[in-house]
């Protein structure tokens, strides 16, 4: 039987970090859906290091015009894996009552869940960090995860359970290697 995933997202999602999963994903073998709060085209955004910045800039992305659920349509029961992209969505996204439910769905069960930048935000929004689980994420949401109990590690990839986190999109290779493992090992 095919494997599906769900990818959570919305506007302002890292690019590389929808398009990388959805694309490999797809090449592995799996069904992979995507779910936002409504069912439109995706706004994504382009997080570079320039040199003088402190921090990232950000410019706009390619369109994503996959998005096939709604969060309110999304039963979580029906699938084997979730990813969690960056950028600035789930710093709104984790207002929708119905992702709480959905990632609540796939930490709780422990089906493999991947999360990168500032995924892990859903993690710290849902009270779903155990004290001394290990993660990682962008450095800037390292306090977050630190402030809810979790060990931050800064390294290309963390997995601790069915956990798969990563920094941002330059770790997307180990990133996705290591939740694919955890996919083909359920």
């Amino acid at each position: 039987m095919t494997k599906r995933v769900l990818i959570v997202a919305g506007d302002a999602v890292e690019a590389q970090e929808l398009f990388y999963p959805y694309w490999r994903l797809k090449e592995q073998g799996y069904e992979v859906h995507v779910a936002a709060p409504t069912k439109k085209t995706l706004m994504t955004v382009v997080h570079d290091f320039e040199p003088g910045w402190e921090t990232y800039t950000e410019k706009p992305g390619y369109r994503f015009s996959w998005v096939d659920k709604e969060f309110k349509e999304v039963r979580p029961e029906e699938y084997d894996g979730l990813v969690i992209p960056g950028g600035r969505a789930p710093e709104y996204i984790r207002l929708y009552p119905d992702l709480e439910r959905i990632v609540k769905h796939f930490v709780e069960s422990g089906k493999p869940v991947a999360a990168i930048c500032h995924g892990p935000l859903l993690f710290t929004a849902y009270k779903l960090v155990k004290p001394g689980m290990k993660a990682t994420s962008y450095a800037a949401v390292g306090p977050d995860l630190k402030a809810h109990g979790a060990e931050y590690l800064d390294q290309e990839v963390v997995v601790d359970g069915n956990l798969v986190t990563a920094r941002a999109w330059p770790d997307l290779p180990a990133w996705m290697r290591e939740f694919i493992k955890l996919m083909e090992s359920e």
